[in-house]
């Protein structure tokens, strides 16, 4: 039996977390701080993993079985979802520390440790500025070309 908007809604929380069960391992985790979570068992490689999707009401009843499809897809083809989504969090952790802003920050700090001049930094850091509102800040770094 599918879950409804009414069930989710009418899911109160309770001392123990537990589970409203919709079809094809989804289930919404129902925690005692009244959130609501949708979440997907599943085998890979012989070991039980279990997949998030996000919290009622942020992704729907439709959306949340829209993922878990994609997910089951990916499982009959061999690929571990949860394992797919860490290193695409991963990846876009390292694109953005390697920004042309975080990058410039850092030399900005190592040059104040190193001694320069207030007059050096303050050019530097307007230097940055200007850079940051032109597009250039969130770039990252392999995504900027000279001309």
């Amino acid at each position: 039996m599918s879950l409804t908007h009414i069930q989710i809604s009418n899911a109160k929380p309770r001392k123990t977390a537990y589970k409203l069960t919709d079809a094809d391992a989804l289930y919404l985790m129902v925690r005692p701080n009244g959130s609501k979570l949708w979440r997907m068992n599943y085998r890979h490689l012989g070991r039980q993993k279990t997949l998030y999707f996000g919290s009622w009401p942020d992704v729907g009843i439709a959306d949340a079985r829209e993922l878990r499809d994609a997910a089951r897809k990916k499982i009959i083809t061999g690929v571990d979802p949860a394992a797919e989504k860490k290193v695409a969090r991963i990846t876009r952790k390292i694109a953005e520390d390697n920004s042309f802003a975080a990058i410039a920050e850092e030399w900005i700090a190592k040059n104040e440790r190193d001694g320069l001049s207030p007059k050096t930094l303050s050019k530097t850091r307007c230097t940055r500025h200007f850079t940051s509102h032109h597009d250039q800040g969130d770039r990252a770094s392999k995504n900027i070309h000279g001309q």
